[in-house]
């Protein structure tokens, strides 16, 4: 069953970060040519696996010579730990300004990442740059992939409804250039590095206020015997992609029926959402989607822009397009829906109502 059919809690606002460093995709498709050129592969594959994303450009942590530097995963970690504290500063102290908040009246922070480690965690980390209280109730998650924007989410909400006067942030830093893998010349690593970028993204949530939408009911699907769908295989070099070709499969036979069904819990069909705020895992996914839900071309237009200016950041993407969803005016009443697939194979689902 899903739960929080009487919550009062809120998102009350959502600020992004992204690096520096721009890049059009043809600058960083030149780029991995050249970081590739004395390899066996096919440069125009490679092409056509950039130009199939229908991405216009992405923003990097380092500048793009750095990547074609030999460089090991305690280097490529360490540029984590340092771009990922600073972006994450920057985009919590933007939220807190943006909503009239200081940093002590937080009482919960999740934070969710899946390009980099560090110990202590971000959120640690981050509480030795601003002025949090030191009773801060931190909540670090890891591994859920592009999930954990839509899952950051829920979670959350499961921690407010429990403290209902409370306020917490989530916060995702994702930084997906990093887990560049030079030596890796597979499809699937192909296709990651045409798809994938960095960037950062804060969600304020608490008691609902006029205006904002208040978080309904959540669900958590997952999919038996998919682990090889998507996810990390982790080793010596760091961070190597699994990502199968299956993807847009799951979208449209397995997470439609199960978006149906928690729609249909709440006496909702597709056609009663105002406002689809779902993750951008790549054209043929939103695509698959889309199909399997029936929904009209505009309805997943957010989500294909979002694609199309600065590619898939994984938990972060989800997000981005809330932001852009809470910058429009909306009618007392209207629904919206958070989703988001990711490794194991499983997918998180927030309704949402103004």
């Amino acid at each position: 069953m899903a739960k929080f059919l009487h919550s009062n809690i809120g998102i009350l606002g959502c600020s992004t970060a992204l690096p520096s460093h721009y890049y059009t995709q043809e600058d960083l498709l030149d780029g991995l040519q050249q970081l590739w050129l004395t390899q066996h592969y096919n440069p125009q594959r490679l092409r056509q696996f950039h130009q199939a994303m229908g991405i216009q450009g992405r923003y990097l942590s380092l500048a793009r010579e750095d990547y074609l530097q030999p460089s090991d995963f305690t280097a490529r970690n360490r540029a984590f730990q340092r771009v990922s504290l600073e972006l994450a500063e920057q985009v919590v102290v933007q939220l807190l300004e943006r909503q009239g908040m200081k940093a002590e009246q937080i009482d919960y922070l999740v934070y969710t990442s899946v390009t980099g480690l560090s110990v202590p965690s971000l959120d640690a980390r981050l509480m030795n740059r601003l002025p949090f209280r030191p009773d801060l109730r931190r909540l670090p998650l890891f591994g859920l992939g592009c999930l954990g924007g839509a899952a950051g989410t829920a979670r959350l909400a499961d921690l407010l409804v429990g403290d209902p006067q409370k306020y917490g942030l989530l916060l995702s830093v994702e930084l997906c250039s990093l887990t560049l893998q030079p030596q890796d010349l597979s499809v699937a690593n192909l296709v990651a590095s045409g798809l994938f970028g960095d960037g950062s993204a804060a969600v304020l949530m608490g008691p609902a206020r006029s205006g904002s939408p208040r978080v309904v009911a959540t669900r958590s699907v997952f999919f038996p015997e998919s682990e090889q769908v998507m996810g990390w295989d982790i080793g010596s070099h760091g961070f190597a992609i699994v990502l199968s070709p299956h993807v847009p499969h799951y979208a449209e036979q397995h997470l439609g029926p199960a978006l149906l069904d928690f729609l249909n819990e709440h006496r909702l069909r597709p056609e009663d959402i105002r406002a689809w705020v779902a993750h951008p895992g790549g054209p043929k996914v939103v695509d698959a989607l889309q199909n399997s839900l029936g929904l009209p071309g505009q309805a997943l237009q957010i989500t294909r822009d979002s694609l199309h200016n600065i590619g898939n950041l994984s938990s972060a993407s989800v997000l981005f397009i809330l932001s852009e969803f809470l910058k429009q005016e909306w009618q007392p009443g209207d629904y919206g829906l958070m989703l988001a697939m990711g490794p194991a194979f499983c997918a998180e689902l927030v309704l949402l109502q103004w």
